[in-house]
């Protein structure tokens, strides 16, 4: 099984990653999507999930996604992280073209990757994640940007599934997706009230 690490020390086994696409306004217009009538949901399996940044080598693209991240605990939100949503954006295309279910594209192996996460009591609203590729600021939100706000799309998942203690939620990313390569260098920040929570950074491999 694949683990996050909490804390610095605590090694956390999610059993899946709950993600909603489509939940900041911008994004869904850069992609020229519709708005959806309801909350949509995917799943990272545990074998997508790493600490490190792989470039999938047997497709020629794949784009980045900055999000502010949760590890869920008696289905509330014990802890924070900033994660990458990896996408096969023209694999996702083509199945969405023919009312594929998109999980070639989205729960590939290596493709939710995360830094380490921190316990939280804070007030979540004041969250915001920005993403720098090569030193280029690429992605920034908050929470208040946010379609469906973390605790709301907790209470619909609960709805029809069950997370398990250590189960990561992923709240959907802010515009400033794109295509990347081997060798780039990210860095990504969780900001609370402008100050850093957590700061990372990957070098493509």
């Amino acid at each position: 099984m694949n683990s996050v690490i909490l804390d610095d020390n605590i090694k956390i086994q999610p059993s899946k990653v709950v993600c909603i696409g489509r939940n900041y306004v911008e994004h869904i217009k850069e992609l020229n999507n519709e708005v959806p009538e309801s909350m949509v949901f995917f799943i990272k399996p545990n074998s997508s999930i790493s600490s490190d940044l792989v470039f999938p080598k047997e497709h020629d693209s794949c784009h980045y996604e900055a999000e502010i991240s949760f590890l869920i605990e008696e289905n509330k939100i014990s802890a924070v992280g900033f994660g990458l949503d990896l996408t096969l954006r023209q694999l996702q295309s083509k199945l969405k073209k023919s009312g594929l279910p998109w999980e070639r594209a989205k729960a590939f192996r290596n493709s939710a990757v995360f830094s380490k996460f921190v316990s939280i009591n804070k007030d979540i609203e004041h969250l915001e994640v920005q993403l720098f590729v090569n030193e280029e600021l690429k992605q920034k939100g908050d929470i208040s940007m946010m379609i469906h706000k973390p605790n709301e799309i907790i209470k619909e998942a609960i709805s029809f599934l069950d997370f398990e203690d250590g189960d990561i939620l992923m709240t959907g990313t802010p515009k400033g997706v794109g295509e990347f390569k081997v060798n780039d260098t990210f860095l990504g920040k969780i900001l609370y009230k402008g100050e850093i929570l957590i700061e990372t950074t990957f070098k493509v491999s």
